[in-house]
């Protein structure tokens, strides 16, 4: 279409003939008058594309895209950046590639995650209410599945805080083999490292300043900032700790991920109760 009104804007303008035009470019002439018309669908496919980017406005066409799969659209992802660009909707920067730490020997530096509960996870974000206090939550993730197992949300966390944060855990999903963490105060305190070493993990921490060594939690703390923290005002504590809880458990459920082929660390699985074979 651009080319179609570039051309003619050029025959207007040097009072050439379209079909002489053609001849240079090298573009056959039906091209030039062929109206190229979208599919019947394509009106409601563009209004839930518009409204599904309204909802998640930090989301790329890619991950629209998966969400209109799920909803049973049959589109693929380059239909939907051809409406993306059309609609004028944002086009998120290609991401930079990412080096490796690498020793003398080939092996890797970084602990590799290889099994759900093999690797968690954990830091701190600062954030602050509407009143100017500050407030601090603590994220843990599992590094192979992706997924979020918790974000404690307090004015003030301390080592305690963490100890209670990382029982409650124990208790639901088992104990990892390794957590790992930067040098904060709160993860090398003695009491945490004895108490960790009681349960039968382990610690992994990471080089003093060398925040890309635990590349999966600070992953995880850039798009929990630019989704969540970023979009919200928060008035209360209280407000902060539920709508934080929500878009936790949206990200587990229901948000797509690029590291698993867009699908979402922890689906739910809803079998409704009228679909049940019948009982003879």
């Amino acid at each position: 279409a651009r080319r179609r009104d570039c051309i003619d804007r050029v025959c207007d303008k040097l009072k050439v003939s379209e079909r002489r035009i053609c001849r240079v470019l090298g573009q056959h002439r039906s091209t030039q008058r062929h109206v190229p018309r979208g599919q019947a669908d394509e009106a409601r496919l563009v209004t839930d594309m518009i409204e599904l980017t309204r909802q998640y406005g930090r989301y790329g066409y890619r991950r629209i895209a998966a969400l209109l799969r799920d909803a049973g659209w049959h589109v693929n992802d380059k239909r939907i950046e051809r409406l993306w660009r059309r609609e004028g909707l944002k086009v998120p920067r290609k991401q930079p590639q990412k080096g490796r730490l690498w020793l003398n020997d080939g092996s890797c530096v970084r602990l590799r995650p290889q099994y759900r509960d093999h690797v968690w996870s954990y830091d701190f974000v600062h954030h602050r209410t509407d009143d100017g206090r500050s407030f601090r939550t603590l994220n843990i993730i599992d590094e192979y599945s992706r997924e979020c197992l918790a974000i404690r949300v307090k004015r003030k966390l301390n080592s305690t805080d963490v100890i209670d944060t990382l029982t409650d855990l124990f208790i639901i999903r088992g104990i990892p083999a390794y957590i790992r963490s930067d040098n904060g105060p709160e993860f090398v305190a003695q009491a945490v490292r004895d108490w960790i070493k009681a349960v039968g993990a382990k610690t992994a921490y990471i080089e003093p300043g060398s925040p890309w060594e635990n590349g999966y939690c600070e992953s995880f703390n850039a798009r929990f900032r630019d989704e969540c923290l970023n979009g919200e005002i928060f008035y209360t504590l209280k407000e902060a700790q539920i709508i934080i809880e929500q878009w936790r458990r949206h990200y587990n459920t229901v948000r797509p991920h690029s590291a698993l082929g867009y699908r979402p660390p922890a689906p739910e699985t809803i079998v409704q109760m009228d679909q049940r074979p019948a009982m003879h």
